[in-house]
């Protein structure tokens, strides 16, 4: 059966590390960031709704082109801003706050707009056309409930950046492949040969083949009811002004009260992104060698 399927893009960081709006920054001639090849792959798996997460300073100009691209390949999209006051308590202070809340609180931001099952992901991520195949048949297929969600993870060892440290959500699984756990780190990178974070001053070593979350999730939309409760008790703790509300917690806390399974699939393609400026020159050569061997037209959109 056939059904309607959205794609949920992050797209409001502010880019601190890129030192730039990397969600809108083009990798080759043709101009398309890494987001428009999202797009392009979820609209070939059968993807027919676009939900953008964006912030205050996406430029007027990227809003028109994605939206003339959105009417020229029929497909529904929508724009979302990560405002600081979304789903805060009347008369909450946040003005010291100096970034946003976090991809917990970007997915929250969605919920008046989305009521089908979907899948989101992070901009500046390049995820594969196959996770998108994957993910349109577990949906077509009622595999996504208000009492199981999925996630496509990836091998630790193929995310890592050369220029510096990156946040991954660390699985571990039963023998059924559901998610039993999921811990945000931030400072996950390679030093030497092994694959290191660092923990309260300790460095901890990671198995290369240890699975992380990518933020590649297919949500039934039960998720905004606990995304609300979550937030409301993130935002009670009173977190530090840089403290983010981040998806992966929300996740554990969902499988701890074990109202919700998570199934885990590894994901069999290749993952690029782009933490780092000089990121940029990695995947303009991946991007490349895709378009040379036909997996993307030239100009995505002609």
């Amino acid at each position: 059966m056939k059904s309607k399927k959205t794609l949920l893009i992050l797209a409001g960081g502010l880019g601190t590390r890129y030192k730039g709006m990397k969600q809108i920054d083009g990798i080759l001639d043709n101009g398309s960031p890494i987001l428009e090849y999202s797009v392009f792959d979820a609209l070939e798996a059968g993807f027919n709704k676009v939900v953008v997460i964006i912030n205050r300073f996406l430029p007027e100009s990227y809003i028109e082109r994605l939206e003339n691209i959105s009417k020229k390949k029929n497909f529904e999209l929508h724009w979302v801003y990560q405002d600081m006051e979304k789903g805060l308590p009347e008369k909450y202070d946040y003005s010291e706050r100096q970034k946003p809340w976090g991809t917990g609180h970007a997915i929250l931001c969605a919920k008046d707009i989305i009521h089908e099952p979907f899948v989101t992901i992070n901009a500046d991520d390049f995820y594969g056309k196959e996770n998108y195949q994957i993910a349109s048949k577990e949906i077509d297929a009622g595999n996504i409930s208000k009492k199981q969600f999925e996630m496509i993870a990836y091998l630790v060892e193929n995310t890592l950046s050369e220029n510096g440290a990156v946040a991954r959500g660390i699985c571990t699984l039963n023998n059924e492949n559901l998610l039993l756990n999921i811990v945000e780190q931030t400072t996950i990178r390679k030093e030497n040969e092994a694959i290191i974070f660092t923990e309260n001053g300790r460095d901890f070593e990671i198995n290369p083949r240890t699975l992380v979350s990518m933020n590649f999730f297919i949500f039934h939309p039960v998720i905004f009811d606990f995304l609300e409760i979550y937030f409301n008790e993130f935002i009670n703790s009173n977190p530090s002004t840089t403290q983010e509300f981040y998806i992966p917690l929300a996740v554990q806390k969902m499988v701890d009260s074990h109202e919700i399974h998570v199934r885990v699939k590894t994901s069999p393609a290749v993952w690029k992104g782009m933490t780092y400026h000089d990121d940029k020159i990695i995947l303009q050569n991946f991007l490349q060698k895709e378009t040379e061997n036909s997996h993307y037209p030239e100009n995505l959109w002609n």
